[in-house]
């Protein structure tokens, strides 16, 4: 692993993306915009205030899934990763340099969205705003490492469409949102303890009480198994598709 290959790595990703309007659109525009219909649903009743911060989670973690396994499949596709890795560049570096761009853009994507709910849609929340903004980057880059992951699997855009109900519907279903996860059959819940949009989910629940201790433990476990994700999907990455 070279922090230099990894950081050179994450600047052309960036660059590219500078030159892709819809995509920059759709991870920065698109979670303010879902958590407004969110608001508009709920007419800014008391029940925002429950399942926003859950999706204010969910959002960005969707999002970022979708854009990153995309955009590195077509690193494969068009053979960019194969001659990446001909050079010095190794498969860490190169999952680490888009971890490192596509975090970037999570945390503005981040601060944007919170500061949406909070600030223009009056989401009440007992802890300060930028503790929201840390948790739904550490949602975000989950995300990220999740889609680094399943990129490896998939040899078209319309397979890492099916992960969706695959990987994601589960994790929405079991996450606590729909119905509090101490409350789930004892065999869902023992599933949805092991799923990690679980505890990010958790973790910005907890955001409603500052003091909670809680929030630190649920984000290490986010941050626990995005590094799983990430080595994972260094062991599994193919230099081409088939």
């Amino acid at each position: 692993m070279s922090l230099r290959i990894t950081l050179a790595t994450a600047a052309r990703v960036l660059a590219q993306l500078r030159h892709d309007p819809r995509t920059i659109v759709m991870m920065l525009a698109v979670p303010s915009l879902l958590i407004s219909l969110l608001w508009w649903v709920y007419d800014g009743g008391r029940l925002f205030d429950v399942v926003g911060p859950a999706l204010l989670a969910i959002f960005p973690f969707l999002v970022m899934f979708l854009v990153t396994s995309i955009a590195t499949l077509r690193e494969r596709t068009s053979g960019t990763l194969e001659r990446l890795l001909a050079m010095p560049t190794g498969k860490l570096d190169f999952l680490l340099g888009y971890a490192v761009a596509f975090g970037s853009v999570a945390l503005v994507q981040a601060g944007a969205t919170a500061a949406v709910a909070v600030g223009l849609l009056d989401m009440q929340t007992a802890g300060p705003a930028w503790i929201l903004v840390v948790v739904a980057v550490f949602d975000a880059l989950l995300g990220v490492a999740l889609g680094l992951f399943v990129s490896a699997f998939a040899s078209t855009e319309f397979q890492v469409v099916q992960f969706m109900p695959a990987l994601i519907l589960p994790q929405f279903l079991l996450c606590g949102l729909l119905v509090p996860r101490d409350e789930l059959p004892d065999v869902l819940g023992a599933v949805s303890d092991v799923l990690p949009l679980s505890y990010a989910v958790d973790a910005m629940r907890d955001v409603q009480a500052a003091t909670d201790p809680a929030v630190a433990g649920d984000v290490l476990v986010v941050v626990g198994f995005s590094v799983a994700l990430l080595a994972l999907g260094a062991a599994t990455l193919r230099r081409r598709t088939p």
